[in-house]
């Protein structure tokens, strides 16, 4: 087994949320470079809309289509499920990567800020996966299982967060509904894991580490010394894609630099400075 046969994945096809930018973006390009087709979806279309033309111009193997599919809805999930069913009857990969966050001092911590923060980042992954489990059993087979991939989030394991309260405990519910799922779903040949990343450079990281001054003093925090770069992301998300990763579920994967390992001193500054 070749390392080309090993992380193929031509002619699978993969939804991913949020992936206009950021991680699912990242992940979004690593797919199609290893052959697989990814539908985009996020709030704005025309957003998706370009981030798929930018990808398809960069010559991969795989292919992209962008359209709009707002996860803090159940109105805006079954919208999604209708579209991706309308596109295809077999659905190999899914990467629940839509997320909110929230920022705010302790004592000015709005109610609300809790219900959306889960709403998007809990109860959508959950939802969204519940209606599209039908067109992953319809790809499953026991030597290629289907995949589901959650976004989850150092701060889901480590403590001190900075301000982004709900954010760090929607992102442990994911990591511990991953557990569940898996328990449920891995009979029927679908694997359910997680990746927990750290700092990325992302439209929700730009306040913390849009700079390279502030990339660079973020590392220093950091035991690999650096924020993490799309490769990484890649990389975890093609393992947990293909025929690498076809034996392991119910895991989560921390894409941090080695932050989850570290002492919590430390590992809580890098956390403050993410969020």
């Amino acid at each position: 087994m070749t390392p080309d046969k090993l992380f193929d994945l031509t002619g699978k096809t993969a939804l991913i949320t949020g992936a206009a930018t950021g991680i699912g973006y990242m992940a979004a390009e690593g797919l199609m470079g290893a052959g697989c087709n990814v539908m985009i979806a996020s709030r704005k279309q025309h957003a998706c809309e370009g981030a798929a033309k930018e990808l398809n111009s960069l010559g991969l193997r795989g292919k992209a289509e962008g359209f709009a599919g707002d996860v803090g809805s159940e109105e805006g999930i079954n919208a999604l499920v209708d579209e991706v069913k309308s596109r295809t009857d077999t659905l190999n990969i899914l990467m629940n990567n839509a997320g909110k966050t929230w920022g705010a001092p302790f004592e000015e911590f709005p109610y609300e800020a809790w219900s959306r923060v889960f709403d998007v980042n809990v109860t959508a992954m959950f939802v969204l996966t519940q209606k599209l489990i039908p067109l992953l059993k319809a790809a499953a087979t026991p030597e290629d299982p289907a995949r589901v991939i959650n976004t989850g989030s150092i701060g889901g394991i480590l403590p001190g967060g900075g301000q982004a309260y709900s954010y760090g405990v929607s992102k442990a519910a994911v990591h511990f509904m991953t557990e569940t799922l898996s328990a449920k779903f891995a009979p029927q040949h679908i694997t359910v894991n997680a990746i927990a990343p750290g700092p990325f450079m992302s439209k929700m990281m730009a306040f913390a580490i849009g700079t390279e001054e502030q990339r660079e003093e973020a590392g220093k925090r950091i035991p690999l010394g650096r924020v993490g770069e799309a490769e990484d992301i890649q990389g975890a998300v093609l393992y947990l894609a293909s025929r690498a990763g076809a034996y392991v579920s119910g895991h989560t994967i921390p894409i941090a630099g080695g932050m989850n390992a570290a002492p919590r001193t430390s590992s809580a500054s890098a956390m403050a400075a993410q969020d």
